[in-house]
C-alpha cells in the first residue's frame, strides 16, 4: 500500500486522487444502473432476506466499480455490499467501501430516489467519499478537512435551531423486524416536536440531505457500513455531526446511527433516547 499511498498529490489536498477515482467508479456504476431501469420487467429479484432484494444491475454496478478502482489503485483492498458482504472494513493502507445501488427497492418500483455511495479509508480513516444520485446526477463529494460539495458547490448542514421546524429523515428497521416497536415509539416522540419526517429508502441519500440543510436531522436503527461510509463525511465535512446511539463519535462499523447540524443533533439525540 505504501506505493499507493505516495502516488497521492499534496497540491488542492492529500486524498483528491482517491476522490476522483471514487467519482469515476460512482459514476461507472450509475450507468450500469440507468441501463438496467430500461429492463426493470425482467430483472430477477433475488432475497437476501424480509424486503431485502438484490439484482445482476447491484452485482454488475459493483463489478463496474471493482474495475475503475482496481486500474486507478491496484492494491487497495475494495468491500462491497454484494461481492464481500462479510468483509471488515478495518485494515491499514487504502480502502474503498462501497454501496453499488443505494435504495435497490425504490429502483425496482420505478421510484426514483436511488444512489451509489462510495468512501474511501486510509489506515482506516475516512479522507473521500462520493455519493451520487442516479436519477438526477447530482454529485455529493468529500475529502477529509476538504468539506463538502454537491456538483463542485460548497455545501452545509442547515442552520435552523428550533425543533419545531425541523425536517428529519429517517430509515425503517426492516432488516431487523424485531425493532419494530422499539423505532415506534421515536417515530412518535419525533413526529410530535417537529415539522415532519421523511423516508426515502436510500440512506446515503438521507445523509447527504443532512449534509445540504435539506434535512436537519436523520436517525436509523439498523445500518451496514457501505449505507453509510461516504455519509458520514459528507455530514461531517459539511459542519454537522455524527453519531452511534451513545452519542460518540460514529465509525463505519454496523448499527445505529444518528447525524444532524450541531444544534438539532443532541436534540434529535435527547428525544430518541426520552422514549427507552
Amino acid at each position: 500500500m505504501q506505493g499507493n499511498r505516495a502516488t497521492l498529490p499534496n497540491d488542492n489536498g492529500p486524498y483528491v486522487a482517491v476522490l476522483d477515482a471514487a467519482v469515476e467508479a460512482a459514476q461507472a456504476a450509475a450507468e450500469v444502473i440507468r441501463n438496467g431501469s430500461a429492463r426493470l420487467s425482467a430483472l430477477n429479484w433475488e432475497s437476501k432476506g424480509a424486503a431485502d432484494f438484490v439484482t445482476d444491475v447491484d452485482r454488475e454496478a459493483e463489478g463496474a466499480i471493482a474495475e475503475v478502482v482496481g486500474a486507478r489503485f491496484p492494491d487497495a483492498r475494495l468491500i462491497g455490499e454484494e461481492l464481500s458482504p462479510d468483509a471488515t472494513p478495518s485494515a491499514p493502507g487504502l480502502m474503498f467501501v462501497a454501496d453499488p445501488l443505494d435504495g435497490t427497492t425504490n429502483f425496482l418500483h420505478g421510484y426514483p430516489q436511488y444512489s451509489v455511495s462510495i468512501a474511501a479509508l486510509d489506515n482506516s480513516n475516512l479522507v473521500a467519499a462520493v455519493i451520487l444520485n442516479v436519477t438526477t446526477q447530482k454529485c455529493f463529494t468529500a475529502t477529509l478537512g476538504g468539506g463538502a460539495k454537491a456538483n463542485g458547490e460548497t455545501i452545509s448542514v442547515s442552520s435552523l435551531t428550533d425543533p419545531s421546524r425541523a425536517l428529519i429523515g429517517t430509515g425503517f428497521p426492516f432488516k431487523q423486524q424485531k425493532l419494530l416497536d422499539r423505532y415506534a415509539r421515536h417515530f412518535v416522540a419525533v413526529s410530535r416536536e417537529t415539522a415532519g419526517i421523511r423516508r426515502a429508502g436510500s440512506a446515503a441519500l438521507d445523509l447527504a440531505d443532512v449534509a445540504c440543510g435539506r434535512f436537519d436531522g436523520f436517525w436509523e436503527l439498523d445500518l451496514a457500513p457501505w449505507d453509510i461510509a461516504a455519509g458520514i463525511l459528507l455530514v461531517r465535512e459539511a459542519g454537522g455531526i455524527v453519531t452511534n446511539w451513545n452519542g460518540q463519535t460514529r465509525d463505519i462499523s454496523a448499527g445505529p446511527v444518528v447525524a444532524g447540524n450541531p444544534d438539532i443533533h443532541p436534540w434529535l439525540l435527547r428525544t430518541l433516547h426520552s422514549t427507552e
